[in-house]
């Protein structure tokens, strides 16, 4: 398991779920949620995060359908990581499967007591909780970055 802080984002219409980790890789925990409906604003906001945090990397969720298949969210997702990775680079950005992230995190806030209306406000963060995890725990098991490598294309 590498060393380094990571950072996940969970890419919406409306908003933009962001987590990190310790440095060790133990723990990711929610960070804030960033307007995602001013596209360049929201990547200028997570650049601060990034230059604040001073992550090993960033993991982006990639939605998938259950049968692993993508579609035009799936499309947008990978142009806005791609344009992510050319703002923040050096700081590399992986993609990685975010399948039913969601709705887990909404499912474990529900279970915790938070209501509807508050569940929205912090959904997204939740759901990059849970991609960070995920990812943490995949390259834990594997020895390997999770996911794939978002090539910064100038």
């Amino acid at each position: 398991m590498r060393r380094g802080r990571r950072i996940a984002v969970d890419v919406g219409d409306a908003r933009i779920g962001v987590a990190s980790c310790d440095p060790d890789g133990v723990l990711a925990t929610p960070v804030e949620t960033v307007p995602g409906r001013d596209v360049p604003a929201a990547h200028r906001r997570l650049a601060a995060i990034v230059e604040e945090y001073e992550p090993l990397e960033v993991v982006v969720g990639l939605p998938r359908s259950l049968s692993g298949g993508e579609g035009p969210a799936a499309a947008k997702v990978r142009a806005f990581a791609s344009t992510l990775a050319r703002t923040i680079a050096p700081v590399p950005v992986r993609l990685v499967d975010e399948r039913m992230s969601t709705v887990t995190a909404a499912q474990s806030l529900r279970a915790s007591g938070v209501g509807s209306r508050k569940g929205r406000s912090v959904v997204d963060q939740a759901a990059a909780v849970v991609i960070l995890q995920n990812a943490l725990e995949t390259e834990r098991s594997s020895g390997r970055p999770p996911g794939e490598d978002v090539e910064v294309v100038i």
